[in-house]
């Protein structure tokens, strides 16, 4: 098959404006957080995209409030995590780390015990310093229950 130089450049520009610096699989996603808080609690990456990441996390006895109902902070856990996941792609692992100084929420609706609440983030900005984020969680049913935004800092190694 040949290629034209009009499909080179247009596979170079691709490549140029992808998001992903480390091209992640699922099975890497995952085994980065083993042993971690992002373990503990049962949150799995399920899916990636070029721009987006996936993260699924249980309704249960490690994430509930005592009314069986999701607990506010956690839905911060699940947000930070896939955040900071995410800017982790985004970087030189051998010359930068990326570290959370600050996050929101807005809890819009309750998760019931036995479920499973699902987490997208998508970038706001990806700079040389700083990467803003937003991650919006959803339960099985697509009903919005939370949007946070998280902002990294990305200092040297």
């Amino acid at each position: 098959m040949r290629l034209s130089v009009h499909h080179l450049l247009f596979i170079v520009l691709s490549f140029e404006n992808m998001l992903w610096k480390n091209q992640p699989t699922l099975e890497a996603l995952n085994m980065m957080s083993q042993n971690t808080a992002v373990s503990h609690l049962g949150i799995e990456i399920i899916e990636f995209g070029d721009d987006y990441i996936k993260g699924r996390m249980p309704v249960d006895a490690r994430t509930v409030q005592p009314f069986r109902l999701l607990h506010g902070g956690v839905s911060c856990v699940l947000a930070e995590s896939l955040g900071s996941i995410a800017s982790t792609l985004c970087i030189d692992l051998n010359k930068k780390r990326a570290v959370g100084v600050e996050i929101n929420a807005n809890h819009l609706r309750s998760a019931s015990e036995g479920s499973f609440v699902i987490g997208t983030v998508r970038p706001i900005k990806v700079g040389r310093t700083m990467h803003i984020w937003s991650i919006d969680i959803h339960d099985e049913n697509q009903r919005h229950i939370c949007t946070s935004r998280l902002t990294i800092a990305v200092i040297d190694a």
